[in-house]
């Protein structure tokens, strides 16, 4: 059995929580929780490169762009919640699928160009190289996305609590946000590789050679 002061205090722990899921301080909680899971998902992406390559150097600052983007998109999400959740009343499953449909087809690509727009700003490019780079991957990312939110929006519209959705979203998408750091910042160049082979060398050179000019006819 526990004292009554520990009592006492476990209730107050249960209870403490509640004031940031609830009137003004629900848009700070979602707005923070979005930065803090796209720059943690940036952490993780970033140990996994240093551990296939133990020379690259961590890059806080692309972590603090990842952070700042994160909470841009928070407001994004509690808006955008509120209004399917007005728009679409009920857990019936018809209406939950409907909800997921609109999610699908109209949040995940104003998010992902919204992520893509973010970075390149954060990052010191323009704009219409952000797009540029969203229009490159984008159905990479759109495609990834219809096998990862459908069934996490399913959960999230049928089961919780309209205030709860936005923190659900940014907890369990930890690994999505890790995704987004590596499609984001991935390599996509590809060295060509060097030739060792004598017979392909000489090949290459001859044909770099000069052509020697036609002898004249005497």
């Amino acid at each position: 059995m526990l004292p009554r002061a520990g009592k006492e205090f476990l209730v107050r722990i249960r209870f403490s929580w509640r004031p940031f899921f609830q009137g003004r301080y629900l848009l700070l909680t979602n707005t923070i929780s979005g930065g803090s899971m796209l720059a943690l998902g940036d952490f993780l992406q970033q140990s996994r490169e240093k551990h296939q390559n133990p020379s690259l150097t961590r890059d806080w600052r692309r972590t603090g762009c990842m952070f700042a983007v994160g909470c841009s998109m928070g407001p994004v999400l509690h808006y955008w919640y509120t209004w399917l959740d007005r728009v679409f009343v009920g857990k019936a499953l018809n209406t939950v699928g409907k909800k997921v449909l609109v999610d699908q087809l109209i949040a995940s690509p104003v998010l992902g160009m919204w992520f893509f727009l973010g970075m390149a700003v954060t990052e010191g490019h323009t704009l219409s190289q952000g797009w540029e780079e969203f229009q490159d991957k984008f159905w990479e990312f759109y495609k990834a996305d219809w096998c990862v939110w459908p069934a996490a929006q399913m959960i999230n519209f049928y089961f919780l609590s309209p205030k709860y959705r936005v923190v659900y979203i940014n907890t369990v998408t930890l690994g999505w946000d890790t995704y987004l750091s590596y499609l984001k910042h991935r390599n996509d160049s590809h060295p060509v590789e060097l030739v060792s082979d004598g017979s392909t060398v000489d090949v290459q050179q001859g044909a770099l050679q000069p052509s020697k000019p036609l002898e004249e006819k005497v």
